[in-house]
């Protein structure tokens, strides 16, 4: 293969000038601060000595502005929402109970009051949410309801002769339950209930709702159950409420998109139900793009630790000089860290370019649906592959340290057990792949029957997986790369960035194409819509991960372009390569079956991952030390002796 060589030396600052993107600054900052606080790692904590901690560190966080970034300018917030998004992402370098509790009390419970509360909700609560003066939780998860939110057992029913509602739990598969801060320190719930009024359900509506007394007691008919230790993350104290006929006044109701008059009369902007409480859903996305933001951070911590220890641990003499290897230096060894590393960067430039638009969509006046329905989508699918790469990478990190990996004072097994569940909370991975999928399956079906093949394909793109591409300076750069790749079948074509490029969006399409004919059966008129979408899982499923993989290699790409270093716009160009030929490498099968590589292209590609990760071998020490990783969070005992 003839690339251009990797200059001997690449300045990791120059890399990290990259990974920083559009917040650099505010990245620069949380640095600082994380290095003048000792957020101290947990591991040889009990469960209420850690949650202490926890608490503690919580505080600390609340003296500093990070907390108040996403909250609105007059209520003393940053009015910063992808600041604020950048800021909670980056917890996920140390103990990840503080970035969960921190994204609970901030993110979820005062972001649940911001976005669907109104001006008298935020006169009330967001100054002492912001400064910790109310801690609070996030009630939505039900013992019997975890992804399917609009069927929640809990009720809130109007009474017009007391002008209250009143919140019930029906049975035990209504209990909210793994809720943080609610076994130990919340004092009020945003609760997500069943609306009742005059009778009639107009569906989930969320609930403002006291659950302790100033002496830390349970409030009057709620109860309270802690949810006990987990697999991690026990310095968040989860727990289970139920409630029993508990009476809140009227303006507990968070009504931006919904009000109950003192009489009981409903009424809403949005007529429809169903459109209203995805509506309000939609509004709660941050949350979601956190967790892909800290998995990615605390994957990123995983790499560092492992690549430092494959730098300097030895094992097994070379033959002749009887100098033992340093395990980095094993093409093995390579394989299993030097591609993860390549997907980590590329999650990581995605996830720059997901928090900007979030940061744009949710900060216009005047944001159409469409836009806000893509944004739900790409949030849905980070967060999917980041967390899977999460709890994989972690794992083969922890492998490659061996049985010093083992060891809890070397922080790995923290990071496993704590990221575990980030593949199923903010949205169970498989039905995020789904989700969108499912919602056009049933909504649109009409659109189905009316469309010719090709129009169904197109309105799969972009209806069911976000797929719609802006003709923006990079989508430009892009399909001139695109344009001008060969059509040669040759090993150096491999390298062509057109041609990767192109290879990635013939698999969406080819996959969309099936998904979208599989799926206009639904339309037909002996046609189980249920069925139809059930037997088609397996599809949806690749769809929705092969369009991420074409996602984020367009944001690879695009920050590649941004890169002003010459040498490490470089070194990103083959750290890109490994990132697209490891993909392709993992999905040989599909693009032989398809005939989209040959079996001698398929032969080659496994040959340049090997050149790669050797030709990556001595840049793996700067490509970790870009992320800038407070040292303070590498202090593993494995990395000193």
């Amino acid at each position: 293969m003839d690339l251009p060589s990797i200059p001997a030396k690449v300045d990791a600052a120059a890399l990290t000038s990259v990974l920083d993107g559009r917040w650099a600054e505010l990245r620069r900052q949380v640095r600082a601060q994380m290095t003048e606080n000792q957020f101290r790692d947990s591991y040889d904590l009990d469960t209420e000595s850690h949650r202490g901690q926890i608490l503690e560190q919580l505080r600390e966080l609340a003296n500093t502005d990070r907390p108040r970034l996403g909250f609105d300018r007059g209520y003393g917030g940053g009015g910063d929402i992808g600041g604020s998004v950048t800021s909670f992402e980056m917890l996920g370098f140390g103990d990840l109970s503080l970035m969960v509790k921190a994204g609970v009390q901030w993110g979820l419970f005062g972001g649940a009051v911001q976005l669907l509360g109104t001006e008298r909700h935020h006169e009330r609560y967001l100054r002492p949410i912001m400064d910790l003066g109310l801690l609070g939780c996030f009630a939505m998860t039900e013992t019997g309801h975890g992804s399917d939110v609009q069927h929640l057992g809990t009720t809130a029913e109007y009474d017009p002769a007391t002008r209250e509602f009143v919140v019930n739990t029906p049975d035990r598969a209504a209990y909210k339950t793994y809720i943080g801060n609610a076994a130990r320190d919340g004092r009020m719930a945003v609760v997500f209930a069943q609306l009742v009024t005059g009778g009639s359900g107009r569906g989930v509506h969320a609930f403002v709702v006291p659950i302790r007394d100033e002496n830390g007691d349970p409030a009057p008919g709620v109860h309270i159950e802690d949810c006990g230790p987990k697999a991690g993350l026990n310095g968040v104290d989860n727990g289970r409420l139920a409630f029993d006929q508990v009476r809140v006044p009227r303006e507990a109701l968070l009504n931006r998109y919904a009000d109950v008059a003192e009489d009981g009369t409903y009424s809403s902007p949005i007529e429809s139900d169903g459109r209203r409480f995805f509506t309000m859903l939609g509004t709660l996305i941050r949350g979601r793009v956190s967790v892909a933001g800290s998995a990615g951070c605390a994957t990123e911590r995983a790499l560092a630790l492992a690549i430092r220890y494959g730098d300097v641990r030895r094992q097994f003499e070379r033959p002749g000089d009887g100098e033992e290897v340093v395990i980095l230096d094993y093409r093995a060894h390579q394989r299993k860290l030097l591609p993860a590393l390549a997907t980590s960067y590329a999650l990581h430039f995605a996830q720059e370019e997901l928090v900007g638009a979030l940061h744009d969509i949710q900060g216009s006046a005047d944001t159409d649906e469409h836009s806000q329905r893509e944004l739900e989508s790409r949030a849905a699918g980070v967060k999917a592959i980041a967390t899977w790469h999460a709890t994989d990478t972690i794992q083969k990190a922890r492998e490659a340290c061996g049985g010093a990996g083992y060891l809890s004072e070397n922080l790995l097994p923290s990071l496993k057990a704590d990221t575990d569940v980030f593949t199923t909370f903010e949205g169970d991975n498989t039905v995020l792949l789904q989700l969108v999928a499912k919602g056009l399956l049933t909504s649109y079906r009409e659109d189905f029957q009316d469309l010719s093949a090709m129009g169904t394909v197109k309105f799969a793109a972009e209806q069911l997986l976000g797929a719609v591409i802006e003709r923006t300076a990079a989508r430009q750069a892009i399909e001139r790369l695109i344009d001008a790749s060969p059509r040669r079948d040759d090993e150096d074509s491999l390298f062509d960035r057109g041609w990767q490029l192109k290879l990635f969006e013939d698999r969406e399409e080819h996959v969309l194409d099936g998904v979208a004919r599989r799926l206009r059966r639904a339309g037909a008129a002996d046609a189980d819509p249920f069925e139809v979408f059930n037997d088609a899982q397996d599809h949806v499923l690749q769809a929705g991960r092969v369009h991420v993989d074409r996602v984020v290699l367009e944001a690879f790409v695009a920050a590649i372009e941004r890169c002003e270093d010459p040498d490490a716009r470089t070194l990103l160009e083959r750290v890109c390569d490994l990132y697209v030929l490891s993909n392709i490498e993992a999905d040989r099968a599909w693009f032989l079956e398809h005939g989209r590589i040959s079996s001698t292209r398929a032969k080659a590609v496994v040959t340049a991952v090997n050149g790669l990760c050797a030709m990556l071998r001595p840049h793996a020490r700067t490509l970790v030390d870009a992320f800038a990783i407070p040292e303070q969070f590498l202090a593993a005992p494995m990395l000193t002796g």
